[in-house]
């Protein structure tokens, strides 16, 4: 077993290294990382990554026919396509409204702040419309139908990153 000595010893190093982590960074330390942030050049919009989405995007949306099918296959289940469409729209214009309004016009930067719920609507309306959505083109497409939505929802992403 441990002395009384030891378990005092033992307790007063932790107590050093909690100080030491309540206290943070060292002066030095910020020096060399605001050093480092002034030498960092800012990421560009066009990379790998989102080349390979939007590419990919444009090249299902070729290869399966993917507008006219939405058009004029019978296959669709309608109710729940309108659905689908219907939470989309809800969730895109909570997004723009959240953006170009709140952020851009009213110069909002937390707006999820002074807004809380539109996140949590918003988030609720996408999972439900890309519910509706595969439950919808499920007939279609049948097993692909979530990876030729998950392609076209990362390939609108990044072209909106890209863009913004």
């Amino acid at each position: 077993m441990l002395a009384g000595s030891d378990f005092v010893n033992l307790r007063n190093r932790f107590k050093k290294d909690a100080e030491l982590l309540m206290q943070g960074v060292s002066a030095g330390d910020r020096n060399e990382k605001s050093q480092e942030e002034k030498d960092a050049k800012p990421l560009s919009r066009i990379n790998r990554h989102s080349v390979f989405w939007i590419v990919s995007s444009v090249g299902l949306t070729y290869y399966f026919d993917f507008l006219r099918v939405l058009m004029e296959n019978e296959d669709i289940k309608s109710w729940w396509f309108n659905l689908g469409v219907i939470l989309l729209g809800i969730c895109l214009s909570l997004a723009t409204f959240s953006i170009v309004y709140l952020e851009w016009f009213k110069g909002i930067k937390d707006y999820d702040q002074e807004y809380p719920a539109i996140a949590p609507i918003t988030t609720a309306a996408f999972i439900a419309a890309s519910c509706s959505l595969n439950i919808a083109l499920w007939p279609v497409w049948s097993f692909l139908t979530p990876i030729l939505l998950f392609t076209q929802f990362m390939g609108g992403v990044m072209l909106i990153s890209m863009l913004g």
